[in-house]
């Protein structure tokens, strides 16, 4: 069993940047793909960002350039850096390991 937990999040300037954090415990498969979705309010559920055991990364195109996954292995960790921060990225963002989801960090981003 996976446990998730996401830290990070907050309020932020259009333009700004921020870091989100995934603490990954339990029994972690090596294969499992490590990943970022979000929802804002009245919209879907969106995938953000995913990186698989290959190291091969899949970014949605509303993120692309400006949001970075990454996986720290030796910590177990999971990193979402987001810059240029825009009021659409407004949203709470799960990080969800092979299926798993935590339960949601908010970020609010501000003009």
């Amino acid at each position: 069993q996976v446990q998730v937990m996401e830290s990070g999040g907050g309020l932020v300037q259009v333009g700004g940047s921020l870091r989100l954090s995934c603490a990954v415990s339990g029994r972690i498969s090596k294969w499992y793909v490590m990943g970022w979705s979000r929802q804002a309010p009245e919209k879907q559920r969106e995938i953000v960002a995913h990186v698989d055991s290959t190291g091969t990364t899949y970014y949605a195109d509303s993120v692309k350039g400006r949001f970075t996954i990454s996986v720290d292995n030796a910590n177990n960790m999971v990193y979402l850096k987001m810059d240029n921060l825009k009021l659409e990225d407004t949203a709470v963002y799960y990080c969800v390991i092979g299926g798993t989801w935590g339960q949601g960090t908010q970020v609010t981003v501000s003009s």
